[in-house]
């Protein structure tokens, strides 16, 4: 089963209190992608400038990423995030953003990517997630949002909503969007829509899916390194979404299992910068640490 991703592809510059960078590969695609490929071929729809390198693109090689869907603009430069991090870890401070080719990114996708069984339309203005949306219909549809959307676009982000299966939000952005203080309660609202699974970020106190049939709880995986949080949610999704991709049929069963596969993929990210991390690891390395989780939420 196959997977298109529509989001960026970035430089970031990064300080947490543990170190910083002043130029790493990020966006919300390339952590996704690179997530999902485990499980799943992935094609990565995005844009870039002529300051991504094919050493900048190393990054996709040897996973089951297709690039046909990766634009490159000529005389232009790659979308850019500066932020940093106080030991409050779940709070990220925008220092910069640069928003470069992404400012007149139209995606048109093409039959391939329009035939994926699951499309994520990763964080982006809910007018460009809606026009892809209507592009393809995959077996499942997901989508990630921010807080911006929400203050400024929450009208067409709800007709983006009635439009997709799986919603990936935080636990503020519920709050903010539902202004309801309870998050069961909030997520009720939102699947009032027509969302089918509401999957709720908490940072360090783990996710929480709530869907018409119930609510699920998994706690985050517990960890005595944590250097930096970038991209741990575009992480956790292509770990769930990728292992969803997998599966014969999406069940109650399956989510659950997708959410701890995903919650370990974020785990892996927030060891080291960038997707330094993701480099190294395996999936006999990721199989190891869901074994873990099994065992720490045994009782």
């Amino acid at each position: 089963m196959s997977i298109t991703v529509v989001g960026t592809v970035a430089f970031d510059a990064i300080e947490t209190p543990f170190g910083k960078v002043d130029r790493c590969i990020g966006g919300s695609a390339t952590y996704f992608s690179v997530a999902a490929s485990f499980f799943s071929p992935v094609d990565l729809v995005s844009v870039v400038g002529d300051d991504f390198t094919d050493e900048d693109a190393a990054i996709f090689n040897g996973r089951d990423i297709n690039l046909d869907g990766l634009q490159r603009i000529a005389g232009a430069k790659s979308f850019f995030w500066s932020g940093e991090y106080g030991f409050d870890l779940n709070v990220a401070k925008t220092r910069e953003t640069q928003l470069n080719v992404l400012a007149e990114f139209n995606p048109q996708l093409n039959e391939r990517q329009r035939n994926a069984n699951v499309l994520f339309l990763a964080n982006a203005q809910p007018e460009l997630q809606l026009a892809v949306r209507r592009q393809c219909t995959p077996r499942v549809v997901a989508l990630d949002t921010m807080n911006l959307w929400i203050a400024t676009a929450k009208e067409a982000l709800t007709r983006v909503f009635r439009e997709v299966d799986l919603v990936i939000i935080n636990e503020a952005e519920v709050r903010q969007y539902t202004e309801q203080a309870s998050l069961v309660k909030g997520a009720r609202e939102i699947l009032s829509l027509g969302v089918k699974t509401l999957v709720i970020k908490r940072g360090e106190y783990g996710v929480l899916m709530v869907t018409n049939d119930g609510v699920f709880a998994a706690p985050a995986y517990p960890l005595e390194n944590v250097f930096d949080p970038t991209g741990a949610g575009d992480t956790f999704a292509g770990g769930f979404l990728g292992y969803l991709a997998s599966r014969d049929e999406v069940n109650d069963r399956e989510l659950r299992r997708a959410i701890i596969y995903g919650s370990v993929l974020g785990s892996f990210t927030v060891e080291k910068f960038s997707l330094d991390r993701l480099r190294e690891v395996t999936l006999d390395d990721i199989n190891a640490r869901y074994a873990s989780f099994q065992a720490l939420m045994t009782f």
